[in-house]
């Protein structure tokens, strides 16, 4: 199964959110994400088997448990070159960051074989567009200004993903577990 681990931001975020993406002006060529699917990947870790979820599931209830309760909100924009528009975050970033760190190590000790570690930079992607389709500068712009209301984190969530090439990707909440324990 192809899993990753993320904060998922509660419902009033959410909200906060979808009010500002619904007055974008919609454009051919870019695909916006989900409400459901809306998250701050911390650790990607790919293909999982399921002889590995144990110690996986173990393993990240520590993390979550050893890390410190921090807030978050959702705070500016950018865009990956010309394939994916995201917003970023603001708050307990040194937290988060260490609860990416957490997972990372966690699904590594877990032997799940992970990407070559790189500096964890928080993002909820929006939208995705196909290479060269679209122009997603306009849109990182206008969503620059950009800034949420703080929310607590309370949970590491681990979630499965199922690519659907007419849907999009549909993701479902594997595990839970309480930051601070």
């Amino acid at each position: 199964m192809r899993l990753f681990a993320a904060v998922l931001p509660p419902a009033g975020a959410v909200g906060e959110l979808r009010g500002v993406v619904q007055g974008l002006p919609a454009a051919p060529g870019v695909r916006w994400t989900a409400e459901s699917g809306w998250h701050y990947t911390l650790a990607f870790m790919g293909e999982v088997g399921e002889d590995l979820l144990p110690d996986l599931l173990a393993r990240l209830a520590r993390a979550a448990a050893r890390t410190e309760p921090f807030t978050l909100r959702v705070h500016g924009s950018g865009h990956f070159g010309d394939r994916a528009l995201w917003v970023g975050a603001a708050g307990g970033l040194d937290a988060l960051r260490m609860l990416a760190e957490r997972a990372d190590a966690a699904a590594r000790r877990a032997g799940v074989p992970m990407e070559q570690h790189h500096r964890y930079t928080p993002h909820l992607t929006l939208a995705r567009a196909k290479e060269g389709a679209a122009d997603l500068r306009p849109y990182a712009e206008a969503l620059a200004g950009f800034e949420g209301g703080p929310w607590p984190v309370r949970e590491l969530s681990l979630v499965r993903s199922d690519l659907d090439p007419v849907g999009g990707p549909r993701y479902d909440v594997v595990g839970a577990w309480p930051i601070g324990g």
